[in-house]
């Protein structure tokens, strides 16, 4: 026989923990059965808003369900109604803190260290204290908060879960995968550069500490350790040289215009990176979820051990005292903007990872706890992270005896690759300090890179189970490979050209668009009061008027303020040709989304009224409908 449709879709299509198969039940009989069918209407109901409502991973018991006095004639007696269960296949973290340090993994990375100290100091430096507090309060920690709940509920990756909220909205799934995807090539190929600097520091005097070697040139000025040295503008540190000239060989690249040839060893460092994401990624969160146990706590050991050593540097008062000196007239600036910028990159909503994390999640998790854990985690690594920095940069101020404000003119990357490897390489012990503070990058890296990369395999794999489903290996391996070769283009002479490119519009403009279109669709369109209810389904009680003012308002308004400097590196002013080409690459990943609109308005039938109405309705919620009149029939 034909296998019952329940509610409007076949059991096997139906993705809750529980369902209902009749395996020797004909439904013609049935029908001529009415207490038997009245008692079918009943635990097709009872059992559907169950499967909504809770997450149950093992057998219902048949004591569970309240019993109904069933009375059938004598053609029925041989073929009794059976009830079973089908347990959820999906993969869960093997415990509570594979998924908080994952999530504390992905949103403390790289940027935590290297921009939040330059972004306080240019911003009135304890005063920028006060607006970024707020904006995390209201803005940061509201969408963290709502990326849990909407990934634990749904228990869905990026692109399927539109379907269950508002599937007009879908392209907004394939946005954030492309958007993911941009990262991890700029982002691996900045892990490959710490990779090399750490394969370096394995010597017993540091390459970048003096002017001696064959890449540096007459504007080398090596100032430790010696009197009597003139700082010009022209100066060049060892640690500079040997970034731009050793590591990079930016020298030998005139620009986008000639990118020069490619740097096998940096090529090498990257491949090694990927192969531990693969290798870390392949299994699902079985295996993420051991990784990061490392990769997650090792750099709060080590940002303990650089505080200590740099707050016993000559100079490191000099340091803390710009790095929190409160400056009030920034107040009136553009520090709200800033800040603002800072906290949502920082947290990280909108990449789809924290969709993809929680999604692993048992479904009564206690996700706004962890939303509040793991967001005040992020928000005091950056503090602390300033002091590490700034002890640092007070020492060197007081070895060039110049000011705090003429050493930190570098950021980003720089920060990390020029300034600190330059006071380390002036420190006893500097191969000690050096070794674990490339190490320390790494993990960092890595992490972020697991989150992101998860993120992808999850949301494509959940939109394609019927392939993907028994391949995750391979699919991984292809996703790896793919994103190495694209790669390759930034392991050349030049590469960093490309990659301070894709740093500023592969994620920057785009990401914001997508979190606000991504806000206004759960907010607006699925409902504020339908998403509490949902939270509610999982934690037993609605959130506060506080969040759901966030949601609806303040969030999306904070969104809409980020702002970005021009493009320059190394005094490199890039051509007007690769500022189109930036914006080409923004738009790439956004355009998914009006894309998507008009295809599901083209193939949806009916007028254009009902087009919009089937567009904007969750398809779990037309199932909700049928569920609530029990239709039943038969599926060929």
């Amino acid at each position: 026989m034909a296998p019952l449709s329940w509610c409007g879709f076949p059991s096997w299509r139906w993705r809750s923990p529980v369902s209902v198969t009749l395996p020797s039940l004909e439904l013609s009989g049935a029908i001529k059965n009415p207490s038997l069918l009245k008692l079918l209407q009943l635990e097709s109901c009872r059992i559907c808003i169950r499967g909504r409502m809770s997450e149950q991973n093992s057998p219902v018991q048949a004591a569970s369900l309240p019993r109904q006095d069933i009375r059938t004639n004598s053609s029925h007696a041989a073929n009794p109604v059976l009830l079973t269960t089908q347990t959820d296949s999906r993969d869960k973290w093997s415990k509570k803190m594979d998924f908080l340090l994952s999530v504390i993994g992905f949103a403390v990375d790289l940027g935590n260290v290297w921009r939040f100290p330059y972004i306080c100091y240019q911003n009135g430096g304890g005063a920028f204290l006060i607006p970024y507090t707020l904006m995390a309060i209201f803005g940061g920690v509201p969408l963290f908060y709502m990326e849990l709940a909407l990934g634990q509920f749904h228990r869905t990756g990026a692109i399927s879960i539109w379907k269950r909220i508002c599937p007009i909205f879908k392209g907004i799934g394939f946005a954030i995968c492309i958007i993911a995807l941009y990262v991890s090539f700029y982002y691996n190929t900045i892990i490959a550069w710490a990779l090399y600097y750490f394969y370096s520091s394995f010597t017993g005097t540091l390459p970048w500490t003096s002017c001696d070697n064959p890449w540096n040139t007459p504007n080398c000025t090596n100032y430790f350790g010696k009197s009597n040295v003139t700082w010009t503008t022209f100066s060049k540190s060892p640690a500079e040289e040997f970034y731009t000239r050793k590591v990079l060989e930016i020298q030998k690249s005139s620009g986008l215009y000639d990118v020069g040839g490619i740097r096998w060893q940096l090529l090498l460092c990257l491949f090694l990176i990927f192969t531990i994401v693969y290798f870390s990624l392949w299994k699902g969160v079985k295996t993420s979820g051991k990784v990061v146990w490392v990769t997650a706590t090792l750099p709060y050991i080590v940002l303990l051990i650089l505080l200590v050593r740099g707050a016993t540097l000559p100079g490191a008062w000099r340091g803390i005292v710009f790095y929190l000196r409160p400056d009030w007239e920034k107040l009136m600036s553009t520090v709200w903007v800033d800040a603002a910028a800072q906290i949502f990159f920082s947290l990280g909503p909108g990449f789809g990872v924290l969709l993809a994390l929680a999604s692993y999640n048992h479904f009564n998790n206690n996700c706004y706890r962890d939303a509040i854990v793991t967001s005040a985690v992020n928000c005091l690594t950056s503090f602390l992270s300033g002091f590490v920095i700034f002890t640092v940069l007070g020492y060197m101020a007081e070895m060039r005896d110049v000011e705090v404000e003429d050493v930190a003119k570098d950021k980003g990357p720089s920060l990390l690759f020029i300034t600190y490897p330059e006071a380390i390489a002036n420190m006893v012990g500097s191969t000690f300090f050096a070794i674990i503070f490339f190490l320390m990058m790494i993990t960092l890296g890595l992490d972020s890179t697991f989150g992101g990369l998860e993120a992808v395999i999850t949301a494509v794999m959940d939109e394609y189970p019927h392939i993907l489903a028994k391949r995750r290996e391979l699919f991984v391996l292809g996703l790896i490979t793919i994103c190495f070769l694209a790669c390759l283009c930034l392991s050349f002479q030049g590469g960093a050209y490309v990659v301070k490119l894709l740093e500023e519009f592969g994620a920057s403009c785009s990401i914001l668009a997508v979190v606000l279109l991504e806000a206004i669709a759960v907010s607006w369109f699925y409902g504020i009061q339908r998403f509490c209810n949902d939270v509610k389904a999982m934690l037993g009680f609605t959130p506060g008027i506080f969040w759901k003012v966030c949601w609806v308002a303040i969030s999306p308004a904070f969104l809409a303020v980020s702002i970005f400097p021009p493009l320059m590196l190394f005094d490199y002013r890039y051509p007007e040709w690769s500022i189109s080409v930036g914006y080409l690459i923004g738009a790439s990943s956004f355009i998914c989304i009006p894309f998507y609109m008009v295809y599901k308005l083209v193939w949806t039938p009916g007028s254009l009224k009902q087009r919009l109405a089937v567009c904007i309705r969750p398809e779990k919620a037309i199932r909700d409908q049928q569920a609530d009149s029990v239709c039943m029939s038969s599926v060929p």
